[in-house]
């Protein structure tokens, strides 16, 4: 990409997908298609890349697209080597541990276990806060379900001694109606969106905001385009 000011310090931001298979950088095409653009029409420096190709550790924000779930042991060293990881590495190594729904529940979040598939919504937060929803209670769910999942983020960031809004993204699954939803899962590693699920508008509107969370982040990291000017 072009840089329109070399003057001004331009942030190299990847978002790592799956690990090196020949030709195929392991990101799903679907699920993020447009974040790279999206980031880009914000005037950011943007590529894709797999978590494990060194060029990872030379950029200046990752931002997770996979789980690492192939080698888990090498990717929980590589979160902690990659620079300005989102979500940050003691994020992703608390949520990839099957004991963080039970510290959910202990700090009072709803929980269920027993649930059939189709009862369950989907609510994807950028910054901490609700970008869109899709599944059973369709595009715009009762409110009661959004608090269940700011309840579960709430509980995340406070166990681990971080601002809400430092959760670049998150996925809860929530059953159940309104009346007595429950969460079902939290995803704050590398969650599909659904962008397959959303109509083109909402889509677009989806990754402007994300893409706005990203230069959040960046200035909070003092990262920011014009935060920094080359000599």
């Amino acid at each position: 990409m072009k840089l329109a000011r070399p003057d001004i310090f331009h942030p190299r931001i990847v978002l790592a997908g799956d690990a090196r298979r020949g030709e195929d950088d392991g990101v799903p095409e679907i699920d993020d298609a447009g974040l790279v653009d999206a980031l880009r029409h914000r005037g950011l420096h943007a590529r894709r890349l797999p978590w494990d190709d060194p060029q990872t550790l030379d950029a200046d924000l990752v931002i997770l697209r996979t789980a690492g779930d192939d080698r888990p042991a090498e990717f929980a060293a590589w979160t902690r080597r990659a620079p300005n990881l989102l979500n940050p590495p003691e994020v992703v190594a608390w949520n990839t541990d099957r004991r963080c729904l039970g510290d959910l529940q202990c700090d009072g979040v709803p929980m269920r276990s027993g649930h059939a598939a189709g009862e369950v919504t989907t609510l994807v937060f950028f910054g901490g806060g609700r970008s869109h929803a899709f599944g059973a209670a369709g595009p715009d769910p009762d409110f009661e379900l959004w608090d269940v999942g700011r309840a579960a983020l709430r509980a995340a960031a406070e166990r681990l001694s971080i601002r809400i809004e430092e959760l670049l993204y998150a996925r809860a699954d929530v059953a159940g109606t309104a009346a007595d939803a429950r969460l079902v899962s939290l995803d704050l590693v590398a969650p599909q969106f659904g962008w397959g699920e959303l109509a083109a508008d909402e889509r677009d509107r989806a990754q402007r905001r994300f893409a706005l969370e990203v230069e959040a982040a960046l200035d909070r990291l003092g990262l920011g385009p014009l935060s920094q000017r080359r000599p």
